[in-house]
């Protein structure tokens, strides 16, 4: 029977066939454990680490490394072949070790069983392994336990739980015996079933075992776990579409340069391993190393603005992401209660700077006696105590119950320290609060003749004798009907019809905005209560006001979530907190218009289809189960969307699984959702996220400028190759000189490129689309005439020099060659502005590398004991600036291509 919740106590144990009384015998106990199993949550499915690590070398780039490695290693190129194989393993290594730590999602939802549990069996109270509970057992709660497993509370005095992990539920939860009729109840409104993997706050009570070990929630989250398969990330999949054209051209290229030499006559051996080079050069083998070093010092960016990242591809797939779903509570707001609201009978005050520690200099309002008394009570009838490092109050910070430490903290800010009113007004009775009375009352000492006391107190008592106050809060419907008189224009006037009408509104209107709201009500005493009767003096009550509290925004989210819709990124909030909460903090914030709120309960009754179709119009979802979350990221999958997921606790770890980004929190968040994660926020804060948003652009952008330099150069020397042979010139370039540029030409200025700044429009542009190819907005466009031209002019150059029979011509094509991949690097630093707009200085570490890799060509042709390995001739210096100056064309029409293209841009 799943829904325990809606029979009584005596049902359930009767379905159960179990006595609340005594409890199960040990026979039967015995027999149930061999029925159901432990209760333990079960690993399948899981991979071992040889097989984590062989995984890596399957994808298609990887395979054509490994085949140029052994090709190399064959034709005696030891050099290249230890190099291209030392890339792979370095990928293979980083990639397992991102693998193997995610595979322990599972080891870390295991953490959260409980070793022992105290239980009643055969009429005695024992304790035993947490791992033996059945089905049936009765087993004994109080504050400070963890649950053990699911089930039905049969007896809660004061008996709260912690379910923030499982239901995203902040505050601590009330639990009750009695039967809950409601159909299809979220995890958060079951009140009378406690839950594996939560913890009791306060009171105590018993409760009957109703499901253990994979069929517990908690079970059913780590099957999901365990069924749940990650998706490649849009770079990944771009790579395995680069690698698929880049394997077909380089064997095409092969056997078209074989051909045409061995027509033309050239020595076999030369010929081949000409052949072999320039199909290494047509596999960009640097594209792996250049891509995990641009993902790493990414990842190292991102620590130091508090961003922790678990796997480095998480890096490169957060510029892609279309849609980022967000956890309400700790993300998008402070994660602690705090007064927004302040309403008396005729007066009311909103809050709109609550950083500031003075109310009363922004609100003078606040300063009427009303607003005094109001606070004075809140403060005083309230358990929570204020604590310093200093013994300063003024420092002090409250610790307890959260709404009881936002009273505090807002009677504070307005000048009425609780430790000082506690010194002036003693507390001597109270009647503490339960969730049948709704109320709270505490009864202190009052001497007219203090000075020190708020003078609306003074104002309160003066009309009668009173030697004793009493300050009632609660629910604000309880507090009218036990009140008689109300607060108005700081005196007490009759509580008729019309004024309880008015509060019962205003009460509704911060409710509705999903405000939790607790009135104050007081009344002067000429005698002490009797002792145990203090519930007596709530009658005749004058009601003051009520004040709403709510976890409030993030000061710097509103303008994250601004940003988010500038850079094309749709901000959703998926809460398991209530509806009306979720649609308040969501307007203010401007994720939604405080529109439709969809619920778990609704998401129930929505197919796959309509919740794909949903997804594209709601951006706020409340009370949801983990089901609901895995079922919206798939939702949004559909739709094509690239999805960050935030979450903190274990209910999350399902979604941030599946999410392309799953994303932790590292305050809140439970081990279990940081194991599933790709990446953890230090700070909690969702403006975080779109930091990290920006970073993401800023690497894909990096690793294309990579791809855009490397094979636009690597194709220059393939069309140079090409096109020698029809003008009846020998080969242009030898093996060693192609081996050269490919790795000091390609590598150096490459490695540069990977830390470009951020272009100042990165969050001004909509996300690439995940079909995008590699070649899009003008790749492969580029690629292809930047080619051309630099084979043309280096053709042209050495063409000229070979009519002329003058020995220098190789090494003025290898030169010009070399100069002219110099300019197209530093052309290429932005696909939008010229260079000379962002600055030559702005990319220090490229400048040093196209430096130096000038000189290293430098000393090909000028250092005597480098000429006869390399094969080049002293160039005099009219040639070598004849190289230089042919070189400098590509600069100029790489950015007379980028002039064209802002023209186009802005043309009406």
């Amino acid at each position: 029977m799943a829904n325990w919740y809606q029979i009584d106590p005596q049902s359930a144990a009767k379905e159960l066939g179990s006595n609340p009384v005594t409890g199960l015998t040990r026979v039967e106990a015995t027999r149930r454990l061999s029925e159901f199993g432990r209760n333990e949550l079960e690993e399948s499915g899981a991979r071992g680490p040889w097989l984590i690590f062989l995984d890596q070398l399957k994808e298609l780039m990887v395979v054509i490394l490994i085949i140029a490695a052994i090709v190399s290693a064959l034709l005696g190129d030891y050099n290249d072949a230890i190099a291209i194989g030392a890339i792979v393993i370095l990928n293979a290594v980083l990639g397992f070790s991102q693998e193997y730590r995610a595979e322990k999602a599972m080891a870390a939802l295991k953490k959260l069983a409980v070793p022992t549990v105290k239980v009643r069996r055969d009429g005695e109270i024992s304790e035993i392994s947490a791992k033996e509970l059945v089905p049936g057992d009765v087993v004994l709660l109080e504050a400070g336990n963890s649950v053990a497993a699911d089930c039905r509370v049969l007896e809660s005095a004061n008996l709260q739980t912690q379910e923030a992990a499982l239901t995203g539920e902040s505050l601590p939860v009330g639990k009750t015996s009695a039967a809950l009729l409601q159909p299809d109840l979220a995890l958060a409104d079951r009140h009378n079933m406690v839950y594996l993997g939560t913890h009791v706050t306060s009171g105590r009570g018993e409760a009957l075992v109703a499901e253990t070990g994979m069929r517990t929630e908690l079970g059913r989250i780590a099957g999901m776990i365990q069924a749940v398969r990650q998706e490649a990330t849009p770079l990944q999949k771009r790579l395995v579409q680069l690698g698929k054209i880049l394997a077909a051209a380089a064997l095409l290229i092969v056997l078209l340069i074989f051909a045409l030499g061995w027509l033309r006559g050239e020595d076999l051996k030369v010929l081949f391993l000409t052949a072999v080079s320039i199909a290494v050069a047509a596999v960009p083998e640097g594209l792996p190393a250049i891509m995990t070093i641009a993902l790493t010092l990414g990842a190292q960016r991102m620590l130091k603005r508090r961003i922790l990242i678990r796997k480095l591809s998480a890096v490169e797939a957060l510029g892609s992401v279309t849609v980022i779903c967000s956890d309400k509570t700790g993300t998008l707001t402070e994660n602690r209660m705090a007064a927004t609201s302040f309403q008396l009978a005729d007066h009311r005050v909103e809050l709109q700077n609550r950083g500031s520690d003075d109310y009363r200099k922004e609100f003078p309002e606040l300063r009427q006696p009303g607003f005094d008394l109001m606070l004075a009570g809140a403060a005083l009838c309230n358990d929570a105590v204020m604590r310093s490092t200093d013994g300063s109050s003024k420092q002090s910070g409250p610790l307890g119950d959260p709404t009881e430490t936002a009273l505090v903290v807002a009677a504070a800010r307005t000048g009425l320290l609780k430790p000082e009113l506690d010194l002036s007004l003693p507390r001597i009775a109270e009647a503490p609060f339960t969730s049948e009375r709704k109320r709270m009352t505490t009864v202190h000492r009052y001497d007219s003749d203090r000075a020190d006391l708020p003078p609306a107190v003074h104002q309160a008592c003066h009309m009668r004798p009173a030697f004793y106050i009493a300050f009632t809060k609660g629910a604000v419907d309880v507090l009218l009907g036990l009140s008689d008189t109300v607060w108005l224009s700081d005196q007490q006037e009759p509580l008729n019809g019309a004024w309880r009408d008015r509060l019962s509104a205003e009460n509704d209107n911060l409710a509705a905005n999903g405000m939790r709201v607790l009135g104050v009500a007081y009344r002067c005493l000429a005698a002490a209560p009797p002792k145990g009767d203090v519930e007596d003096v709530e009658r005749n009550l004058t009601f003051v006001g009520m004040i709403g509290m709510i976890d409030p925004p993030r000061q710097e989210a509103a303008a994250a979530v601004s940003t988010c819709k500038a850079a094309g990124i749709r901000p959703m909030m998926i809460t398991g907190d209530h509806p009306l909460t979720a649609r308040y903090i969501a307007s203010q914030l401007g994720i939604s218009d405080g529109g439709t709120v969809v619920t778990g309960t609704q998401l129930e009754r929505t197919s796959p289809a309509e919740l794909a179709q949903l997804t594209e119009s709601a951006a706020v979802y409340a009370r949801v189960s983990p089901e609901h979350k895995l079922q919206i990221v798939e939702g949004l999958h559909r739709r094509g969307h690239i999805v960050a997921m935030t979450g903190d606790g274990v209910n999350d770890a399902p979604a941030l699984k599946k999410a392309d980004i799953g994303i932790a929190m590292g305050i809140t968040g439970t081990d279990v959702s940081k194991e599933a994660a790709d990446m953890v926020l230090l700070d909690d804060n969702f403006a975080s996220i779109v930091a990290a948003v920006e970073e993401g652009r800023v690497i894909y952008d990096n690793i294309r400028k990579f791809i855009r330099y490397i094979l636009a150069t690597n194709s220059g020397e393939i069309w140079l190759m090409l096109a020698s042979p029809f003008l009846g010139m020998p080969l242009p370039l030898l093996p060693l000189q192609i081996l050269w540029m490919n790795l000091v030409t390609d590598g150096l200025p490459a490695l540069a490129l990977g830390v470009e700044p951020a272009e100042s429009d990165v969050m001004r542009r909509p996300p690439r689309p995940p079909q995008e190819s590699m070649f899009a907005r003008g790749l492969g466009r580029h690629t292809l005439w930047v080619g051309v031209l630099m084979g043309i002019l280096s053709l042209a150059v050495g063409y000229e020099y070979w009519k002329a029979h003058d020995p220098a011509w190789q090494t003025m094509v290898f030169t010009t060659l070399t100069l002219s991949q110099m300019a197209h690097v530093m052309a290429i630093r932005s696909e939008r502005w010229s260079v000379f707009e962002i600055g030559l200085k702005s990319n220090l570490p490229l400048l040093g590398a196209v430096g130096l890799t000038v000189v290293l060509q430098l000393a090909l042709i000028y250092v005597p004991f480098l000429q006869p390995i390399f094969k080049t001739v002293a160039l005099p210096v009219p040639d070598l600036l004849l190289t230089a100056a042919v070189s400098s064309i590509v600069l100029a029409a790489v950015e007379l291509e980028k002039w064209v293209t802002r023209r186009q841009s802005i043309a009406p």
